[in-house]
């Protein structure tokens, strides 16, 4: 008796089908008499069939499609150069608004543990430029993380981190946000967060107590100083008007 079932190309499962008896054992054209009008395949064709069909039956075409975000960004470079005024040395990379192109982004440059001391990463929203004199951030501020001797891996990790939190939109006061800077120094790395009114009290304290709850800093103080006071004065000499 010859079997006839198999699951490919639409045909009966195995207790669907039943046994097809022929009288002469060598008559093989009548026991494949039930395979009339259909194409046979190889057993390696048979295996491979199935799956391609159930792979292609689940296949989400969306996956195709670019994520947007909410906003597009543009990461922007600066390194020191004392034959250049400090605009001249501002170099705006490129521009992202999905989250695909973030990523190409992201794992072409190099990560900032890579730099050499005196250069800064920069991300803002399109159309602010990552300084205090711009209009959208003359009256803000940031949040300091101060890195110190922190391992590469961490540096990158926070970097990494405050991006993803920063255009997934995931801070309460997401308008308020300006950009995300990473200076790299001889003494200590500075990672900081800006916003565009140090005058809204909620909202910076808010951003700050999120900083710290989504990057797990713990016990890590962080300090918010106004642009305004920084234009002023330099280094640890500027006041911090919150600390977390």
């Amino acid at each position: 008796m010859v079997y006839t079932g198999y699951v490919s190309n639409g045909l009966l499962a195995a207790e669907e089908t039943g046994w097809v008896p022929y009288e002469d054992p060598n008559d093989w054209k009548h026991g494949l008499a039930v395979y009339d009008g259909l194409e046979l395949m190889s057993g390696d064709e048979q295996e491979l069939q199935p799956s391609l069909n159930r792979v292609m039956r689940i296949i989400d075409y969306d996956l195709a499609m670019k994520h947007p975000l909410e906003h597009t960004w543009t990461l922007w470079h600066w390194e020191n150069d004392r034959t250049k005024c400090w605009t001249e040395m501002l170099v705006d990379v490129t521009s992202f608004n999905t989250v695909e192109d973030f990523f190409s982004v992201y794992y072409f440059v190099k990560p900032p543990s890579d730099l050499k001391i005196f250069n800064d990463y920069m991300v803002f929203k399109e159309g602010i430029r990552p300084m205090w004199e711009d209009d959208a951030n003359k009256e803000g501020g940031r949040w300091i993380m101060l890195l110190g001797k922190a391992s590469r891996t961490y540096i990158d990790k926070m970097w990494h981190d405050l991006l993803l939190c920063m255009i997934g939109e995931c801070f309460n006061y997401t308008d308020e946000i300006c950009g995300v800077v990473i200076n790299v120094r001889n003494k200590v790395n500075k990672l900081s967060l800006w916003t565009k009114d140090s005058r809204n009290v909620e909202a910076v304290l808010s951003i700050g107590r999120q900083m710290k709850e989504l990057l797990q800093l713990g016990d890590m103080e962080i300090h918010y100083q106004v642009h305004k006071d920084a234009m002023v004065h330099h280094g640890p000499n500027v006041n911090a008007i919150y600390k977390l």
